[in-house]
């Protein structure tokens, strides 16, 4: 067995072991290991955005006790490419173990700045990885090949063990006219004529039977869009969709019109994108703020952040007038080319609506070809299936309904249905060159991110915070004299998120009774203490709510002696 201190897993010395910390049975959080004897590679680090129901909630990391309990036997964080559900979670695990971090330039250059943020680029070990790369450690080996998605640089992990080759394919489609470079199809091929162990393929599109329309196809939608439209244009787009953001450019460029840009993660785009050279415009394309009304509306390009309607990015705050430069005027017209990150339509239609309101015009939806998927749909997985042709085969990235469907798919293209493994994060793949299993589990739960607190948000603070904002709150207190078994002052109620105060005097004045004759009951037991009677009076006052409004909200109980008032 291997030696670590999760003695549920059962790892055989000859035997190499595959898990998901995150990434299975989700959209986002992506995070893999390969493990053989002393080395562990892992495969991105990635976040998750919280659902509605994570009320406060910031960010969703991977727990990361297994790295941090095998960091001695770490070899490094493979990245494949820049965006947030692969690189974002980054600097939480840095803070708890600092591994080594390897990465192509332009996720190198998002990962500098995320790590910069954190106080924690000094102390980083990072490393620059291309394609045509090969790391060499004492018994695994890595290479990459080039894939197709929505940002530039995306590679495929191609981790050779002594048991066999296995292959993490990170985010991919197959665009044959892509924006930037093509994917290597040629290495695929070969890879899967060399014999390929276990392929781990990109899940997210499983459900969709056809091609993702090529990017090219959205650069010439946006360019029409460009062309007929007379008033300033308020272009929001995914941060990180370097190939969008230089096709918009192209677009005000042949124009003729001025790019000014809003929001923090747009401008480090923007600028890491010229840098590196996947974004040219001439020198005097891209304008200061201030100078914004120094042009006329057609002369205008607005590229900003906001395109999930999120409060505080630069197209809400725009829409709200709340924005120190820009505001919505008659004639602007605001193009959308994203879709809505599941959990995040309710706030981008609400935007969409302010934006109406003010007069503007609004383009977004598939009807107008300004956004395509970066990732594949049953076709190219078949595809990417057909040219690797792994023996094994676990999906990942995606809902357990989406690893089902992509399952189904390595069937149908001729992997054994008992060699396709839908896992769930912390199960354990142990596989040799001709067997795999299932070999334990560990733990590899959510952890919340709330501000600059790391996993101190559990489910005891969520579902105070359900209760929060479905009842809310009710302070009762209450004055009293343990020596005497008198109540001195109260019991008085100040509700907030419950009942208007104001208008609530009959219900008030019934739950003070409620209360007293509570206390009263409490104090006649010779142990009664603080606790008992602050006990007491939640009892007693959360059915006499349930009984009147049939609401629940929170109870506090204050309970003051002399000495405290």
């Amino acid at each position: 067995m291997t030696t670590n201190s999760y003695t549920n897993l059962n790892i055989k010395p000859d035997e190499v072991a595959v898990f998901a910390i995150g990434g299975l049975g989700e959209i986002g959080k992506n995070t893999y290991g390969v493990e053989y004897q002393d080395e562990i590679i892992i495969v991105d680090a990635g976040i998750k955005f919280p659902e509605d129901d994570l009320l406060g909630v910031d960010y969703v990391i991977p727990d990361y006790s297994y790295i941090v309990d095998n960091q001695d036997r770490i070899k490094g964080v493979f990245i494949t490419h820049g965006h947030e559900d692969h690189i974002g979670g980054i600097p939480f695990l840095l803070k708890q173990a600092n591994v080594p971090i390897y990465a192509g330039p332009l996720s190198l250059a998002l990962i500098r700045g995320k790590l910069e943020e954190h106080g924690l680029l000094r102390d980083a070990k990072l490393f620059e990885i291309h394609p045509d790369d090969e790391i060499a450690f004492k018994y695994l080996k890595l290479s990459f090949f080039r894939t197709t998605h929505s940002i530039p640089e995306p590679i495929a992990m191609v981790i050779d063990t002594p048991q066999g080759k296995i292959v993490a394919t990170g985010d991919f489609k197959f665009d044959f006219t892509p924006v930037g470079e093509p994917a290597d199809l040629h290495r695929m091929a070969a890879l899967g004529e060399e014999g390929v162990l276990l392929l781990l393929s990109d899940s997210t599109n499983a459900e969709i039977p056809t091609f993702s329309h090529s990017e090219k196809v959205v650069g010439a939608s946006i360019q029409k869009i460009f062309e007929r439209i007379e008033g300033r244009i308020i272009f929001a787009s995914f941060a990180s969709n370097i190939f969008r953001l230089q096709q918009a450019v192209e677009g005000a460029v042949k124009t003729g019109r001025k790019i000014v840009v809003f929001g923090r993660s747009m401008e480090k785009a923007i600028v890491n994108g010229i840098e590196l050279g996947y974004i040219k415009a001439p020198k005097d394309t891209f304008i200061e703020p201030g100078e914004v009304n120094q042009y006329q509306p057609h002369e205008l390009l607005i590229m900003c952040t906001g395109s999930q309607g999120e409060p505080m990015a630069a197209l809400s705050r725009i829409a709200n007038g709340m924005h120190r430069f820009v505001t919505l005027q008659m004639g602007d017209t605001v193009v959308f080319s994203s879709n809505a990150i599941p959990g995040n339509t309710h706030g981008v239609n609400q935007l969409i609506n302010r934006i109406s309101e003010a007069g503007a015009k609004v383009i977004y939806g598939k009807m107008n070809n300004i956004h395509t998927s970066g990732h594949g749909g049953q076709q190219e997985q078949k595809l990417m299936l057909r040219l690797i042709k792994p023996k094994y085969f676990m999906p990942v990235h995606g809902e357990y309904r989406m690893l089902k469907i992509h399952a189904g798919l390595a069937q149908d293209t001729g992997v054994p249905k008992e060699n396709c493994f839908i896992f769930e994060n912390g199960d354990v793949l142990a596989l040799t060159a001709d067997s795999a299993r299932y070999a334990g589990h560990f733990n590899a739960q959510d952890t919340y991110v709330d501000g600059n607190g790391i996993g101190d948000i559990g489910n005891a603070v969520l579902r105070d915070r359900h209760e929060l904002s479905e009842d809310g709150v009710v302070l009762a207190v209450a004055t009293v004299d343990f020596k005497s078994k008198m109540i001195l002052a109260g019991p008085d109620m100040l509700s907030r998120g419950f009942i208007y105060m104001r208008e609530s005097g009959d219900l008030i004045r019934s739950g003070q009774r409620v209360l007293f004759n509570a206390i009263r009951k409490a104090m006649n037991d010779e142990n009664a203490n603080e606790a008992s009677v602050a006990r007491a009076m939640t009892e007693a006052i959360k059915p006499f709510f349930y009984r009147e409004l049939e609401r629940e909200p929170i109870i506090i109980p204050m309970v003051l002696t002399p000495d405290k008032k």
